[in-house]
């Protein structure tokens, strides 16, 4: 069986035109994506993940000298990923003294992993 297209030339559509319609549209607004995409970013880090697990477990806030043992770190590169989990909203922080002191913000992951789920 031979079919025979007709093949019409290429024509270049006017600017701004589109080519064709989309099939779905995000439910993301911009804000909340931006919002998302940086709590992502500060989670792309394994030790940042592992930093939250052991901060949401423990029962209340934990002072930085003890999450320096846990890892194979500097206690200045503990508090700079402390930085980086703080400053996207994950976890927030208490200085007494010469001490701070790190927790998970209740609900700071809701939004993520409700919209992976």
């Amino acid at each position: 069986m031979v079919v025979d297209l007709e093949l019409a030339p290429k024509t270049k559509r006017p600017a701004g035109e589109r080519c064709c319609e989309p099939v779905v549209y995000p439910d993301v607004e911009r804000e909340q994506a931006l919002h998302m995409a940086a709590v992502a970013k500060a989670l792309g880090e394994p030790v940042r993940v592992q930093l939250v697990d052991v901060l949401r477990k423990h029962a209340g806030k934990v002072c930085v000298c003890e999450l320096v043992p846990l890892f194979d770190l500097s206690q200045p590169t503990v508090s700079h990923h402390l930085k980086v989990l703080r400053e996207a909203g994950i976890v927030g922080s208490e200085r007494v003294g010469l001490w701070a002191y790190y927790f998970v913000i209740p609900d700071a992951l809701e939004e993520l992993s409700g919209w992976l789920s």
